[in-house]
């Protein structure tokens, strides 16, 4: 790294402080920083919605995937496929629910709708989930910006975690929203240099196709991933796929805050709409970054000699460091910190949320509820930066680790909040069997099944099993009183009349998802 590298670092890092002292200004309670005072504009949440999603494990992981990975490929567009759909759902039976009831944390709906004992609950679960994963995550991106920046990896733990803890802590959402603005356009920026760079050291944009393998071209792997061996089965993202957007869109804190941070339903629906149309040609993007990065790795022994050997997700930060000039390598490097950064301060404004509405504030005396918001907000980073510190090599395992983990939960998950808003007979003793039992059909499947069941299924098996245990067991049960159900179920007046009003939206998404599935058997077909 070079002084015009860390000039443009210092200056981006700089920047997202500055902008959060600005932001904070104003603030007057939980409403002003958990969701902004419901007066963010549309565009700009669903920009920090989709940032979220960039994390720095995208950054490096999908083009790594893409370009080396064994099994890698194209099919990782797969993952993408089920969203279209999944927007569809969410905003016909979910967002108009959730926004009538003026939600900051969404396991309020949990007691409004069943009990104090089912919302603390899978608050702990998400709690406990989210903040695992984003402590692995953090040390997961430190490892790589050591790579970049050549400092030890604490520094770049306390660099990355200390100074996207102080912006978060000042500013609250607000503060997350509009740095995850800023960030989305460092890592356009980022992607682009990276891109075009690889592209004319391959040769053109043909010679850096040619240089991969036929197989890994191929966008789709027609199979089931129910004891086919498939590893990237298209049924199985499909399906699967659509129970985890459903639920990661729909009831996941991290996501569904700014949905509603949105000032109205139009603006939370509009939020879903854009991610739905455009995480996939950012996936692309990055896709199209590991074929050309990958292309450069396959012409260049010193590329070759830099990646080590389980270690694929050095691949872009290594071509950064031996084929970008200086200050261009600083950008990259902030493109880096913005796709950490971005996915880092969104899971801490959702876990204080959480934190704060289920846990603190039922027993906070004092009257300050905005300081009680800025400390929770502080012992998360704190907790979070510090779990980065101990967990060590074991995230090399844990990464893949956690995001399998979330299929155990997923399912489940949203079946508590669909019971919720669907099954007017629904009670919180049968969603929390339901809940444990999808849990444990799921550990079951995988000890008893191990790797002949693809993992996206346990979304669906969780799903179906806490469904049917939960209408069983409620209906064993005197059904819910008067007052739970008011405003916290659909009826079907309110899906026909969002049909009416939204039917040209559904109408282009499920359209689009088709649209999306044809490109990608365009792509080809992997036998």
């Amino acid at each position: 790294m070079t002084l015009p590298d860390w000039i443009v670092i210092i200056s981006y890092l700089a920047g997202m402080l500055g902008l959060s002292w600005w932001l904070s200004r104003g603030q007057k309670d939980e409403a002003d920083y958990y969701v902004g005072g419901r007066t963010l504009p549309w565009w700009a949440l669903a920009l920090s919605t989709m940032a979220t999603q960039s994390s720095a494990n995208s950054f490096l992981g999908i083009p790594a995937f893409v370009a080396l990975a064994p099994g890698g490929g194209l099919t990782w567009l797969q993952y993408e496929l089920a969203l279209p759909f999944a927007m569809i759902l969410l905003m016909l039976f979910l967002v108009p629910v959730f926004r009538g009831l003026h939600l900051i944390s969404v396991y309020e709906y949990l007691e409004r709708r069943f009990d104090r004992g089912t919302r603390l609950l899978l608050s702990a679960v998400f709690l406990l989930s989210r903040g695992l994963a984003t402590g692995v995550a953090v040390y997961a991106a430190a490892l790589v910006l050591q790579v970049c920046t050549g400092l030890s990896l604490a520094w770049c733990i306390v660099l990355m975690g200390g100074i996207t803890v102080v912006y978060d802590t000042l500013g609250g959402m607000k503060a997350v929203v509009w740095s995850d603005v800023i960030q989305m356009l460092v890592l356009f920026a980022g992607i682009f240099v990276c891109g075009v760079t690889a592209v004319n050291i391959a040769g053109g944009w043909d010679a850096a196709i040619a240089a991969h393998a036929p197989e890994r071209l191929a966008g789709l792997e027609l199979g089931h991933g129910i004891g086919d061996g498939a590893r990237t089965p298209f049924w199985g993202f499909m399906v699967g796929g659509l129970v985890l957007y459903l639920s990661y869109y729909g009831v996941d804190q991290s996501q569904v805050q700014r949905q509603l941070a949105a000032p109205s339903v139009r603006d939370a629906k509009r939020t879903l709409v854009f991610n739905g149309v455009a995480r996939f040609p950012l996936t692309l993007l990055y896709a199209a970054l590991g074929l050309a990065v990958g292309a450069v790795f396959h012409l260049s022994p010193d590329l070759r000699a830099a990646v080590p050997e389980g270690r694929l997700d050095y691949l872009v930060p290594r071509f950064i460091e031996l084929f970008l000039p200086p200050g261009i390598r600083g950008l990259l490097v902030a493109a880096i910190l913005a796709a950490a950064m971005s996915s880092l301060d969104s899971a801490l404004n959702s876990l204080s949320a959480a934190t704060l509405r289920d846990f603190v504030l039922p027993r906070l005396k004092s009257p300050r509820v905005l300081l009680a918001s800025r400390l929770v907000t502080l012992l998360w980073g704190a907790l979070i930066t510090g779990f980065a510190f101990w967990v060590g090599d074991i995230s090399t395992t844990v990464v893949e680790g956690i995001n399998r983990l979330g299929a155990f939960f997923y399912g489940p998950l949203l079946a508590a909040f669909a019971a919720g808003v669907i099954d007017r007979r629904a009670r919180g003793p049968g969603v929390v069997a339901g809940v444990v039992i999808g849990v444990g059909v799921n550990v079951w499947l995988l000890f008893q099944f191990g790797g002949q069941l693809f993992w996206m299924w346990w979304n669906i098996t969780g799903l179906v099993s806490a469904i049917v245990v939960t209408a069983g067991v409620s209906r064993l049960l005197a059904p819910p009183r008067a007052v739970q159900l008011e405003g916290t179920t659909i009826t079907r007046a309110a899906l026909a009349d969002s049909w009416r009003r939204n039917r040209t939206t559904y109408a282009g998404l499920f359209f689009y998802g088709l649209a999306l599935i044809a490109f990608a058997a365009w792509c080809g077909v992997r036998r």
